[in-house]
């Protein structure tokens, strides 16, 4: 069998590669966003040139982390998931293109530079996250996959918190961009928290074959660290450095703890694709303790912030994006020395960025270049292994 050309053949157009699936362009996406904001940012820290009148600069790098990158990562990995759950045609083609400029154009619309006005930005930037969630919601709804819908739940309120955040922007609402980057960290963490649940063991379970059996997951603790994490995002909002709240976030870490233990990752050690899932998913307790000691004991929030987006949110990322290239283009499971030093190139990282508050003065500024210095190499390599992948016809000659 001939392999397919760099386009597939659909009735009256022809669908590039890129475009076939949602992973191809938006995990491509979440790359090049991981480098080019991340270096951006440390162009503007070595510099300090920043343009007047635009957004605070904090702001904004924390808001293209998160609403860049990381949802360009959450829709890849929804794109893709959606059609498995539900039985359906992925989209591709024309609607793939068209949320794929949708995001672009929401990065282009709030880079410092362009010269947007506040107001046409946030129409353009606050568009993708309800198309993406209306793309998704004809599946599931077609196909009564009622549990899963609750992601588009969680897509809404992505959507709040942007919306929020924009309308600090537009002098609106004093205090919005605050809110709306907690509710953006709370929103990604229960996706986390839900998705880490059902692929981790799963995964585990797999690599590990026979060794697999012993990894156990309880519907008690299930329920109870899906409920402590919901809890955190309205508690988060109304007071972050509340004892109630370092008190439930204490219990939060520990309840992710008892669950990770539970999938016995240190029998994964062997497997770079398996062992990093569970190195991701080990940043989340730790983020929580570190939030839990900030409202309980003064601790700096930056600590607890960076471990959650950088160790949890990152990795976890780039875990699944190395993974799901492989996968769902038709190679084998197994991960190059490139994707291994991008693993751990990306944790120590995060280790540094997370550590950085709590160092001595005189190293605070060498841990921020070398985290940010470590960050770009990462996810460079992972383009480097990986846009070749995503650009490429998969290895069996199927369609996707």
């Amino acid at each position: 069998m001939s392999s397919p050309s760099l386009t597939d053949r659909l009735p009256g157009r022809a669908t590039p590669i890129l475009f076939q699936y949602g992973f191809r362009c938006f995990f491509l996406f979440s790359g090049l966003a991981a480098v080019g904001l991340l270096a951006a940012w440390l162009g503007v820290l070595l510099t300090g040139s920043w343009p007047s009148g635009a957004a605070g600069a904090g702001t904004w790098h924390a808001h293209e982390m998160l609403y860049g990158m990381v949802v360009a990562a959450v829709a890849g990995f929804l794109l893709t998931a959606v059609p498995s759950w539900t039985g359906t045609k992925a989209v591709s083609g024309a609607p793939l293109m068209a949320l794929s400029a949708l995001w672009l154009a929401g990065r282009a619309a709030v880079f410092p530079w362009s010269g947007v006005p506040e107001a046409l930005a946030a129409l353009v930037d606050l568009a993708f996250l309800p198309a993406l969630g209306v793309a998704l919601a004809r599946p599931l709804f077609a196909a009564g996959k009622w549990r899963n819908s609750a992601f588009l739940v969680l897509l809404a309120l992505m959507t709040a918190g942007n919306l929020l955040i924009h309308l600090e922007w537009l002098d609106v609402l004093a205090g919005g961009a605050e809110a709306g980057l907690t509710l953006g960290l709370g929103v990604v963490l229960m996706m986390v928290t839900v998705i880490g649940g059902r692929i981790l063991p799963a995964f585990t379970r797999n690599g590990l074959g026979a060794a697999g059996a012993s990894v156990r997951s309880c519907p008690r603790l299930e329920k109870a660290v899906l409920l402590l994490t919901l809890a955190l995002i309205p508690a988060a909002m109304i007071d972050a450095e509340s004892v109630p709240t370092g008190v439930l976030a204490l219990a939060a870490a520990a309840a992710h703890a008892v669950r990770l233990a539970g999938w016995r990752g240190w029998k994964a050690w062997r497997s770079p694709i398996l062992w990093i899932l569970h190195v991701g998913y080990l940043w989340v307790p730790v983020a929580l303790l570190l939030r839990a000691l900030h409202a309980l004991a003064g601790l700096p929030a930056a600590a607890g912030i960076h471990a959650m987006t950088v160790g949890a949110f990152a990795t976890l990322i780039l875990a699944v994006m190395s993974r799901a290239s492989l996968g769902h283009t038709g190679r084998p499971l197994t991960v190059s020395g490139t994707t291994v030093a991008a693993y751990v190139l990306l944790t120590v990282a995060a280790a540094a960025r997370s550590a950085s508050p709590m160092l001595p003065v005189d190293w605070v500024w060498p841990a921020l270049q070398w985290s940010g210095y470590g960050w770009v190499a990462s996810f460079t390599l992972f383009l480097a292994a990986y846009a070749p992948i995503l650009l490429s016809p998969r290895a069996d000659g199927r369609p996707g």
